[in-house]
């Protein structure tokens, strides 16, 4: 799979980037990461896409190459960047259909795309996307209003990360097999510690500083689920069977709140994308490229 890197200085004065494959006239997939990686890391799924659709991957603030941008702007400004950048480049693929796709955080984000931009995408598939629930987005509220926002377990283990491994290698042996990374088909773990990882003196280092995963985790969408309401969108929402509890339970919420949401539970955990790259990848085609 040949990608050509992107960029675009955005309205929020940072520079954006990513990813595309050279326009062939194909259907056109937009995706968004979760948090603490990047586009590239999805390649063994990405991979077995790019034989239906042409990519545009968006790095969000923070991640890939994308700068760090200083303070975080937020989700919903962040779902309307990555839209700002793929509305500036994607002329080079003409007037071809668009599907939208993203994982996690970035799931989160084209859930609001969705919502702000009805007729800019034919179908979507989100994977495990972190929808909080009413209750949980009112407990953060108070949060952060008391200042205790980012001592939540989720923003608390982003903390935690280790940043910095001797080599590829190392990070490779010393990830495999372990928290967020269980389970995972080898190849998706190299791809993640081939893009999301950067030289560095003492040898490699994420490239997603994790006060910038804690900036994330410790904030959430403003108007999230009146903007899930707003989704017309045909949307396939699938989560793993092992994810995260509050995933399934959201994910079970709006597909019987909202007509054009889909729910579908598969084996895996938050990134069963990455443990079953080829089915993953063959559920998403299929949903997208269905008729009607």
């Amino acid at each position: 799979m040949h990608l050509l890197p992107w960029s675009h200085s955005c309205s929020a004065g940072f520079t954006l980037t990513g990813w595309h494959s050279a326009p062939s006239g194909k259907p056109l997939l937009h995706f968004l990461h979760g948090n603490g990686f990047c586009g590239r890391a999805y390649e063994p799924m990405l991979a077995q896409l790019a034989e239906h659709f042409d990519l545009w991957l968006c790095d969000v603030q923070g991640h890939g190459e994308t700068e760090h941008g200083g303070r975080f702007h937020g989700w919903n400004r962040s779902a309307e960047l990555a839209i700002e950048a793929f509305e500036a480049g994607r002329g080079i693929f003409a007037d071809v259909p668009r599907y939208i796709l993203g994982h996690s955080f970035g799931g989160v984000l084209s859930s609001l795309i969705l919502a702000r931009h009805p007729q800019l995408f034919r179908r979507a598939v989100l994977l495990d996307p972190v929808l909080f629930t009413p209750t949980m987005i009112g407990v953060m509220g108070m949060s952060a209003l008391l200042g205790v926002h980012r001592r939540n377990v989720m923003a608390k283990k982003s903390a935690a990360r280790r940043q910095r491994w001797a080599s590829r290698s190392e990070a490779f042996d010393l990830l495999r097999g372990r928290g967020i990374f269980r389970g995972w088909d080898d190849a998706a773990l190299h791809a993640y510690v081939d893009h999301a990882l950067k030289d560095s003196a003492e040898g490699v280092e994420l490239k997603c500083r994790p006060s910038r995963e804690v900036d994330i985790f410790s904030s959430f969408p403003k108007r999230l689920w009146p903007s899930l309401g707003k989704v017309s969108t045909p949307t396939l929402l699938i989560h793993g069977e092992q994810t995260y509890p509050f995933v399934g339970k959201s994910a079970r919420r709006l597909a019987a709140s909202n007509p054009s949401v889909t729910e579908l539970a598969v084996s895996g955990g938050h990134c069963f994308m990455q443990e079953h790259p080829q089915r993953t990848a063959e559920q998403v085609a299929a949903f997208l490229l269905a008729r009607g």
